[in-house]
């Protein structure tokens, strides 16, 4: 566990670290990336060559004996919500960083780029169950309050229980809503709660993943945990055989969840923790906007 001192100072750091990059790499392409709900009426103008004729206020023309033109603007805000897997594998990591500091960076430069953009942030960190609901809200310092939660609640030593977290998500946000997952997705029986929540909101999935989930080490033989089931087994890890069965089981689930995702009609994408995450937001966020 962190010291209240440690962490106020990993929030300063991330902070700013996050508004760098949102200040400067992710503001026009988060915005163009995810859409307003629609458009409101703004004012009335003297109508300009090239005005669609349809958005002709007559009412106001007649009075003024010249024609004027309705004016739109497109209604930004947005409810964003993170939904946080905080469950006992998210705590593992091998190079240069957790998978869980990996998740808590991202977290705040998604939240910063909310912010910036003038929509709400709330976050659900989940385990086994629900282990903290924060509601929704617009101020920069409340975009630091969930770094700050983040950073307090260590892993819990339970398994993932995605359902409870799509439950609440859903009940919350009566309507359309950006939600990303950013998760490891070691846990199972996501499927239909996936589905449903896609089927109402705009669903993210950011899958966070160690070098060593993906490959074994040739260093002999090992005795490895399951950190959220306990089972533990020995491993040969300079059996070529082993190696290869190992990885390919990680390319076979990561397989596995893209085939979710799809079903659903929600995005997904892959991060490795200690590699560099700008560029595969930025390139999410370009595609996205075309």
């Amino acid at each position: 566990m962190l010291t209240t001192e440690e962490i106020l100072k990993k929030v300063r750091s991330l902070e700013i670290k996050s508004k760098r990059l949102t200040n400067h790499m992710f503001t026009g392409e988060y915005h163009s990336a995810f859409k307003g709900q629609g458009m409101s009426y703004k004012e009335v103008r003297e109508y300009q060559p090239g005005d669609d004729i349809r958005f002709i206020d007559w009412n106001v023309s007649a009075r003024y004996a010249h024609p004027y033109s309705k004016v739109f603007e497109e209604e930004r805000e947005q409810m964003v919500f993170l939904l946080i897997d905080n469950s006992a594998s998210i705590s593992f990591g091998t190079h240069l960083q957790r998978k869980k500091d990996l998740v808590t960076e991202l977290a705040a430069v998604l939240a910063f780029s909310a912010v910036n953009n003038n929509d709400k942030v709330g976050a659900i960190m989940f385990g086994d169950k629900v282990q903290r609901f924060i509601s929704p809200k617009k101020a920069k310092q409340h975009t630091l309050y969930i770094v700050r939660e983040m950073l307090s609640n260590d892993a819990a030593s339970s398994r993932t229980n995605y359902a409870d977290a799509f439950r609440m998500f859903n009940n919350v946000c009566r309507r359309k809503s950006i939600c990303f997952l950013i998760s490891d997705f070691l846990g199972k029986g996501y499927e239909e709660a996936l589905r449903v929540a896609a089927g109402k909101h705009d669903v993210i999935g950011i899958k966070i993943y160690d070098q060593l989930d993906m490959r074994l080490p040739d260093a002999g033989l090992l005795q490895v945990a399951d950190a959220e089931t306990g089972e533990q087994r020995w491993l040969d890890t300079s059996s070529a055989l082993v190696r290869y069965e190992y990885e390919k089981d990680f390319h076979k689930h990561n397989d596995y969840v893209k085939e979710v995702f799809r079903r659903a009609g929600a995005d997904l994408l892959h991060m490795r923790a200690g590699d560099d995450y700008v560029k595969v937001l930025q390139k999410f966020f370009i595609n996205r906007s075309r």
